[in-house]
């Protein structure tokens, strides 16, 4: 399986994340990809290529221009106003505050935009999250012709919404993925999200719609991250009523749990029948995860691989989260893997 991944990742390289009260090395950074890549390398999953140029106008498609223009300037503005630190919002629209004008001043800007404060804005992110977008364009673009491909994005994106970043995301790469597979001509596209956080901003940006189907495997957002979507009864409105499936679980949630509601998304994907499967990956749903509360162990990664593959849709990875330790290797490539191994065309 080819890899798609980009040097330039590095240009978002923050240095701070508010935890428990304590300023703390970003659990989201650069470590991560060089873990992945050296995996990959050691078991010869494949070539290792970079993003090609895009156009990458197709973000309009998916997120507010103003939101757009944000990211873009937000960095400069913050520096204007002579702060010395990493951007980080102090103040929010509250349930109490629900005027929707955007402030004029950055801190309040980056409070509108903001969905959490963990997710700090420094030098060259802006640059890097146009380097995320590049790999997975990159990665649709070569799906044309591979059974499989594997866009290896950093940031990841699926915690951005239509108009807010958080949860380390500021684009959301398998959205943007999924708008250029249907510009090409899909029909019908298939997100299966299997990170351990739920991700609100890609069912945020097609809750509407019935060309996407979007499905979540995740921790309960009554006790997890990002805490306010990925609900059970959350399933899409309008035309897109029917078209989007959560499937929140418990702390301590062990494989053979977390195999039952697989099954019931691949269950969905059958009946939905996409043209394509694009997979949100996260490794974060692993027992030793620094910020998540699944019991999954690495040999179990192989079988997510093998299952998935069974569906014999031609698939797009695209990685979002797990964080720096060893395993997020191990897990990441055990995954891929698995699903060479077992994919059988449709």
């Amino acid at each position: 399986m080819k890899t798609i991944y980009s040097k330039q990742h590095i240009l978002h390289n923050s240095l701070t994340e508010l935890s428990g009260g304590e300023l703390v090395k970003p659990f989201e950074s650069p470590d991560r990809v060089d873990i992945i890549l050296n995996e990959i390398s050691n078991r010869q999953l494949g070539p290792i290529l970079q993003p090609t140029v895009q156009d990458l106008d197709i973000i309009y498609k998916v997120h507010n221009e103003k939101y757009i223009e944000f990211l873009k300037n937000a960095w400069k503005e913050w520096t204007e106003e002579g702060f010395k630190g990493e951007a980080i919002p102090t103040v929010w629209p509250s349930r109490s505050m629900k005027s929707k004008i955007i402030p004029k001043n950055i801190e309040g800007k980056l409070g509108y935009y903001c969905l959490a404060n963990e997710t700090s804005i420094s030098e060259g992110t802006i640059e890097g999250a146009y380097e995320s977008v590049k790999v997975a364009l990159t990665a649709v673009d070569m799906l044309q012709k591979e059974k499989s491909i594997f866009g290896l994005c950093r940031p990841p994106g699926h915690h951005a919404s239509r108009d807010q970043y958080g949860g380390y995301c500021f684009f959301n790469n398998i959205a943007i993925a999924a708008e250029k597979l249907i510009e090409k001509g899909a029909k019908k596209i298939f997100i299966l999200d299997i990170d351990f956080h739920h991700g609100n901003g890609t069912q945020e940006i097609f809750y509407r719609r019935s060309d996407v189907f979007f499905a979540s495997l995740h921790g309960d957002p009554m006790q997890a991250f990002p805490h306010f979507l990925g609900h059970a009864e959350e399933t899409g409105i309008e035309e897109g009523e029917g078209f989007n499936i959560n499937y929140p679980m418990p702390p301590n949630t062990s494989y053979t749990q977390w195999k039952k509601s697989l099954k019931k998304a691949m269950n969905k994907v059958e009946n939905f029948r996409p043209d394509f499967l694009l997979i949100s990956l996260g490794v974060d749903t692993f027992e030793d995860d620094p910020i998540s509360f699944f019991k999954l162990k690495s040999n179990d990664y192989f079988d997510i691989g093998k299952s998935i593959s069974e569906l014999g849709i031609p698939t797009l990875f695209i990685m979002e989260g797990g964080y720096a330790i060893n395993q997020i290797g191990i897990n990441t490539v055990n995954i891929l893997k698995g699903f060479e191994e077992k994919f059988v065309s449709i």
